[in-house]
């Protein structure tokens, strides 16, 4: 547990100093490094810590008021340190998408587990079964889809399952031409049928995911949520009818980062029995100043969240200027290595001289045209051109889509307002 939660750093981690000696995680808030001052080697994505606590206690007051608790997903950090203050804000657990995600879960303290995803290989259920015999009381529950996967299940569990209990398994309910789930009424009946019967799994609750449909506009976006939980409620209501799900709390779930608002007051529907409504969104922890700001900006406006109350970035990546190569360009030390961009590129958000202690608002033209493996291609109009970046300049990016930016770095310092170290986080993909 304490290689998970405090391992030691070096400089085998990107972006820590090199002239520095290894530290525990712990102690790296202790050391007096400032981004600013150059402490610190760049490209370095770094964690806001103010708008990181805010968007924690937003997004689980926000739960609240709906009535539902949040599980959220794990996969969009993969920091036991981020799990911790999940579970402290109050979470009821934490969301994966695979067994070998649950597994750094588990080992950091998560024992309320969903597997957001179909579990269909031997060694996964052999790693579910592992993982729940070495750490008391945990909880997974997994995906179901088919009846193929309910065959493959049975046909592990025939073979291994003797002397453990039955999987906890929810029916996933899917959307024509997107990713997995049930796509009828009458096919996702016929599975939970087939799931009750069954000896090897126990059917505990229901699910869906409507991120893929979000398009940032109310109108469209209302009417897809609607009608997907229309869908989910309908299968839930047709299963209670015919006593398909395990006695107990019936386990209700929806929910990504773009449009939440719209399935979160859907989570506990008056089904004649106790349910429990699970948020899975995960990129609320650190936002971002790309698709999830435009996203939520929409849903800001829905449920009438006034300007900056809502979720703040909390992820930055800032790099150097290191060539000036042509009019109009400069090449920064951050790449495709280093930084998000399958949703689309970086935006330049700050600017900071060398030898300045706080960062300035960079001219609105400034823009990232492209990304190579280590380097982005910094523009601006020739209008711009006495506001230009000095070689040595450090540059503050936003992102887009966290989960991706996470996955590049093994740590991340969290600073405060003046980009002192205050603290760090581990990742583990």
């Amino acid at each position: 547990m304490t290689e998970l939660i405090d391992p030691l750093l070096d400089a085998t981690y990107k972006g820590y100093p090199r002239s520095q000696p290894p530290r525990a995680r712990s102690a790296v808030g202790r050391a007096g490094w400032n981004v600013l001052a150059g402490d610190l080697p760049l490209p370095l994505a770094l964690i806001k810590r103010e708008a990181l606590a805010h968007n924690l206690a937003w997004m689980q007051r926000y739960a609240q008021g709906q009535g539902v608790d949040m599980a959220p997903h794990g996969k969009t950090t993969m920091s036991p340190q981020l799990f911790a203050r999940q579970l402290d804000a109050g979470a009821w657990g934490i969301t994966f998408a695979t067994v070998a995600q649950l597994a750094v879960g588990a080992a950091a303290g998560v024992r309320n587990a969903l597997i957001a995803n179909q579990v269909v290989q031997d060694e996964d259920l052999a790693g579910i079964a592992q993982l729940q015999a070495v750490h008391a009381g945990l909880r997974v529950v997994f995906l179901v889809d088919s009846l193929a996967q309910l065959a493959l299940v049975e046909g592990w569990f025939a073979r291994h399952g003797a002397g453990r209990p039955p999987f906890e398994v929810m029916l996933e309910i899917g959307v024509p031409g997107a990713r997995t789930g049930c796509r009828t009424h009458e096919e996702a009946l016929a599975l939970a049928r087939a799931l009750r019967a069954s000896a090897a799994v126990r059917l505990v609750g229901i699910e869906c995911y409507e991120g893929q449909g979000a398009t940032g506009e109310d109108g469209p976006d209302a009417a897809y949520a609607t009608a997907l939980m229309d869908r989910v409620q309908a299968v839930a209501q047709a299963c209670v009818d015919e006593g398909l799900f395990e006695a107990g709390e019936l386990l209700f779930s929806a929910g990504g980062s773009a449009i939440f608002d719209l399935v979160a007051g859907r989570l506990r529907p008056a089904l004649g029995r106790p349910v429990r409504g699970l948020l899975r969104s995960g990129c609320y922890v650190t936002h971002d100043h790309g698709f999830y700001a435009r996203m939520v900006d929409a849903v800001d406006r829905r449920i009438g969240c006034g300007c900056g109350e809502g979720l703040q970035p909390a992820l930055e990546v800032w790099a150097a200027v290191q060539s000036r190569p042509e009019p109009q360009l400069a090449i920064l030390t951050v790449g495709r290595r280093d930084i998000s961009f399958d949703l689309s590129l970086p935006r330049p958000i700050a600017r900071a001289a060398r030898g300045a202690a706080a960062p300035q608002a960079v001219p609105e033209g400034w823009r990232i045209t492209a990304l190579n493996d280590q380097h982005a291609y910094l523009r601006w109009d020739a209008a711009d051109d006495a506001l230009a970046p000095a070689v040595g300049e450090r540059i503050g990016l936003g992102i887009s889509h966290p989960c991706t930016t996470f996955d590049k770095w093994r740590w991340m310092p969290v600073v405060d307002e003046h980009y002192g170290v205050v603290d760090a986080i581990t990742t583990n993909f």
